[in-house]
């Protein structure tokens, strides 16, 4: 026996084993998202250890069990692999894809069921070029799979499409070395152990890349406003106690806007909740179309909306808030007409308080909120669709610590809307 070669039947037991513990795993990690392919991958991992029983049942079962039932199984395992994969990223795998490869390496089994080499050499073709198109399936949209799962996925699709295509080209050219598939040789070694690595590195790859975008979902829903789609409180916070820190090491000036929707209760009094949800939405549009990239636009809470401006003058912060101010204004929040009445527009206006400038050593982000929020309580007492500015810092009586949250309501300051 060559130095390489391992016992054929006891890796084929070591396949099934394993197959079934990840599938196993893996239907326990999957149960209930079903959109995942989660469970996908299981039932493909339990055909696996289905296929290898009956091929390492040779001579026991008849040949039309092991041989051709037993590789067009091993062919439809791949086509279940296909399917989580494009499950995963939310698409359809084609069925043609899916079942005339199994219907093939059924037939090629069938057909060379006196050749051991023949035999080997067409299946393996059929399996290592759907593997094949599941790397590129995993390829294609690796920019759209966050984390770095889908680098162990590939990884065991790769090897396992080049070790069989590689055994199909050896099983001509050493044709009558092998006799049967239960005879041990080096290359039977080195393709066990592809399959084994697909049934483990793949297996742990899909688990990771579901576990990632889990993460990733769980970091949105914790930074963004699920309505508005733009930063929530909490992450406005972070990122201008983050700019305040840079402003003072590079002593460049930093710039804050608190923009408040006028009349925002009569708008849901009138129209109703949903018209109000449309209106924030339309005005958060209109904010984020005429602010630069490395600006940050948030909703601060309810009707409230928090603009932060890295490098920004005073001046430049007021010209910018006077511009998006006349430009909700002109904007007009389309309602779509239905059972409850006809298509409606909408004009809302805003109140915006600005402050900006170069700040000093014991400034904090609190502070800033504080004397925006100063200038937008004047813009609102002096009549509301303006906008005032706030000259300085200071921190008002009641308010809250660097560490709390920003005083938003000065005593004796009228309410808003």
């Amino acid at each position: 026996m060559p130095l390489l070669a391992a016992h054929v039947p006891t890796m084929l037991a070591a396949i099934i084993v394993c197959s079934l513990m990840m599938a196993a795993s893996v239907a326990l990690v999957g149960w209930g998202r079903r959109r995942e392919g989660l469970c996908h991958w299981a039932a493909a991992l339990l055909a696996n250890a289905v296929g290898h029983v009956l091929l390492v049942l040779r001579d026991q079962i008849p040949d039309g069990l092991s041989i051709v039932l037993g590789n067009g199984v091993l062919s439809a395992v791949v086509s279940g692999l296909t399917v989580a994969i494009y499950r995963f990223q939310g698409r359809t795998a084609p069925w043609a894809v899916l079942v005339i490869p199994p219907v093939l390496a059924a037939a090629s089994a069938l057909a060379f069921a006196g050749s051991y080499a023949a035999r080997v050499a067409c299946v393996g073709i059929v399996l290592g070029l759907q593997f094949a198109w599941a790397l590129a399936a995993t390829l294609r949209y690796r920019h759209t799979t966050v984390g770095r799962g889908w680098w162990l996925l590939a990884t065991g699709l790769g090897l396992e499409a080049l070790v069989l295509l590689v055994r199909s080209a050896a099983a001509l050219a050493l044709r009558g070395t092998e006799a049967n598939l239960l005879q041990s040789s080096g290359l039977q070694t080195v393709m066990f152990l592809a399959t084994l690595s697909v049934v483990l590195v793949s297996s742990v790859g899909f688990v990771f890349m579901s576990r990632d975008r889990a993460d990733e979902s769980n970091r949105v829903l914790a930074a963004v406003d699920p309505l508005t789609g733009v930063a929530n409180r909490r992450s406005l916070i972070a990122a201008l106690d983050r700019d305040v820190g840079r402003a003072l090491r590079s002593r460049e000036p930093l710039a804050v806007m608190m923009v408040d929707i006028d009349h925002f209760k009569r708008v849901n009094d009138v129209y109703g909740h949903p018209a109000g949800d449309q209106v924030l939405c339309s005005v958060v549009n209109v904010l984020r179309e005429r602010v630069r990239a490395q600006d940050l636009v948030g909703r601060y809470g309810g009707e409230e909306f928090m603009v932060v401006l890295p490098d920004t003058s005073l001046a430049g912060a007021e010209q910018l808030a006077r511009a998006l101010c006349r430009a909700v204004a002109d904007s007009r929040c389309h309602l779509p007409g239905g059972r409850s009445g006809p298509a409606t527009e909408i004009a809302v206006t805003v109140s915006i308080g600005v402050f900006g400038g170069r700040l000093e050593q014991g400034d904090s982000w609190d502070m800033l909120i504080a004397a925006a929020d100063r200038a937008l309580y004047q813009a609102k007492e002096n009549g509301r669709n303006r906008v005032e500015v706030a000259t300085g810092l200071r921190r008002p009586a009641g308010a809250a610590t660097a560490h709390g949250d920003a005083a938003s309501t000065p005593p004796g300051s009228p309410s808003r809307g």
